[in-house]
């Protein structure tokens, strides 16, 4: 069975990721102006923060020089989290997701855009905001071969999680005041 250098790739560092408690989301060999370039994507819940890519970065420069996988060219190292914009494939993708709007294609034709509250290892549960604001957001789960391409919206004028949750209480505090 033969296998490409990108799984030999994975299979050498996946190990070392997982020690470090993160996933190896992506592994990609370019070149970029005749130069090798190995770009791989990383991410965990809660986040990848810099000190740990650095980290990553040295232990997987470590095991790609004293394996010979890369061969005796240089090439440049790029350890890094996603982006935004990337696709929502995996359970662990939509649970990371939690919190944020997403936008899918529904795999019967249409798309959905709402706020995803929970995703467990079948499906996603979101909030789908009303019709041009106009009555009340509704919940529908999804069961992940309903969904297609998905991905994180961004949302620039949307408070942060804390300030709504602040500003909840403050209302039903103030109602509890007057009451």
């Amino acid at each position: 069975m033969s296998t490409t250098l990108n799984d030999r790739l994975r299979e050498l560092l996946e190990p070392l990721a997982a020690k470090a408690g993160v996933d190896l989301e992506d592994v990609k060999l370019g070149k970029v102006g005749g130069r090798r370039v190995l770009e791989l994507v990383v991410d965990a819940d809660g986040g990848v923060d810099l000190d740990a890519v650095a980290e990553l970065s040295r232990g997987f420069g470590e095991a790609l020089d004293a394996s010979d996988l890369m061969g005796e060219g240089e090439y440049r190292l790029e350890v890094g989290s996603p982006g935004v914009d990337r696709p929502l494939t995996l359970p662990r993708h939509w649970r990371r997701a939690t919190g944020r709007l997403v936008k899918a294609a529904l795999t019967a034709g249409g798309e959905v855009t709402g706020r995803v509250l929970e995703a467990d290892e079948d499906g996603v549960l979101l909030e789908i905001p009303p019709v041009k604001g106009r009555g009340k957001a509704k919940e529908q789960r999804y069961a992940y071969p309903e969904l297609g391409k998905a991905r994180v919206q961004v949302e620039f004028n949307r408070k942060a999680a804390e300030e709504l949750d602040e500003a909840v209480e403050e209302t039903v505090t103030s109602e509890e005041e007057e009451a």
